[in-house]
C-alpha cells in the first residue's frame, strides 16, 4: 500500500490529476499481468510480451502508446525510489499503423457476427452469472454496433424497454443518438435488468452503481472485461483480428453494402462527419 501511495505521489508531481488517474489503472494492469515481483523486475522482453497482448486486444496505437507511456513512468519511479536502476522500456517506440485505417481483411460478414451470438448463448460461461450480462454485451456490439466507451457509458436509465429503444450518450468521438433494440435484446435486457444485475450489485462493496453494464464485483464495468469477452472468440476466426472496434466496423460495412442510405448509418453509427461512414463505402466490401 505505501508503495502505492507513493507512485501516486510521484505521478502527481509529473501530471495532471486526470492523467494520475488514468496512469495508475494502466501500471496496475501490467503489475497484475506480470505479477507484483516480476513487474518490478522486468527486462525488455518481459514488456514486449505485454506490448504484444496489448496489440491483440487494442485496435487504436493511440491508446498502446499512452498504456507504455504509463509504464514507462512506473520504471522511473522504481529508479527514483532505489528498487531497481536499470529503465527497461525507455527508449521504446510505438509505430503501429494508424487507426483511422479500415482493416477489410478483419471484417466479419452478417452470419459470422451472428455467430458470435449463437456460440455465446450456447455457451457455459466460467461464472454462471455474467452469462446473461454477457450475452447483453454482445448483442450491443453486433446489433448497435457501439464502442467500448458507449457501453461502459450506459446508465440504466438509458435502457427503455417498452418503447424497445437504447439511448446513446455522445463521446468526443461520437454523436448522441436513439436507436431501436432486437426484440431477443428486449428479453435478455428485462432478465438481466430484474434478475442478474440486482445479484450483481450484491457483490459490491462499494456505493450502488447506476451503470448499466457492472462486473461481476457489481462495480460499473471499465472496459477490460469487454475486450476480454470478445478475445475468446478468436478461436472461431483465427485469420481476423477480432476486437470491439472490427465488429463495430463490420456491422457499419455490412449496413453500407446492403444498400442502406448513408446518412440513415452515419446516424446510426454516430459519426460526426459523413465523410467517415464514407470511408466504408469504399471499401468494396461486398465484393469479398
Amino acid at each position: 500500500m505505501d508503495n502505492e501511495i507513493g507512485l501516486e505521489k510521484y505521478l502527481k508531481s509529473k501530471l495532471s490529476a486526470s492523467s494520475v488517474k488514468i496512469y495508475l489503472f494502466e501500471i496496475n494492469h501490467f503489475i497484475r499481468f506480470l505479477g507484483k515481483e516480476k513487474a518490478a523486475t522486468a527486462s525488455y522482453q518481459d514488456v514486449q510480451k505485454y506490448l504484444n497482448w496489448l496489440r491483440k486486444n487494442y485496435d487504436n496505437p493511440n491508446t498502446i502508446h499512452r498504456i507504455i507511456q504509463a509504464i514507462k513512468q512506473y520504471f522511473f519511479y522504481l529508479i527514483e525510489i532505489k528498487k531497481r536502476e536499470d529503465h527497461p522500456c525507455r527508449y521504446l517506440a510505438i509505430k503501429d499503423r494508424s487507426p483511422h485505417q479500415l482493416q477489410l481483411q478483419d471484417f466479419l460478414k452478417t452470419k459470422q457476427l451472428q455467430k458470435l451470438l449463437t456460440a455465446l448463448k450456447a455457451r457455459k460461461e466460467r461464472y454462471k452469472i455474467l452469462e446473461i450480462r454477457n450475452q447483453v454485451v454482445m448483442s450491443l456490439l453486433v446489433n448497435q454496433a457501439l464502442r467500448v466507451q458507449e457501453i461502459c457509458a450506459l446508465k440504466v436509465k438509458d435502457i427503455h424497454l417498452k418503447k424497445g429503444i437504447i439511448k446513446i450518450k455522445s463521446t468526443p468521438k461520437t454523436n448522441a443518438r436513439t436507436l431501436h433494440l432486437k426484440p431477443e435484446q428486449i428479453m435478455l435486457l428485462h432478465d438481466y435488468l430484474h434478475k442478474i444485475r440486482n445479484e450483481l450489485l450484491k457483490n459490491s462493496i462499494e456505493k450502488e452503481t447506476k451503470n448499466l453494464i457492472i462486473t461481476k464485483k457489481g462495480t460499473a464495468e471499465k472496459g477490460e472485461g469487454i475486450h476480454y469477452l470478445v478475445s475468446t472468440f478468436r478461436k472461431f476466426f483465427p485469420t481476423k483480428r477480432l476486437t470491439p472496434t472490427t465488429i463495430r466496423q463490420s456491422v457499419i460495412a455490412n449496413l453500407l453494402a446492403s444498400g442502406n442510405d448513408l446518412r440513415i448509418v452515419q446516424v446510426f453509427a454516430g459519426h460526426k462527419n459523413p465523410s467517415t461512414t464514407e470511408k466504408y463505402r469504399q471499401t468494396n466490401f461486398e465484393k469479398l
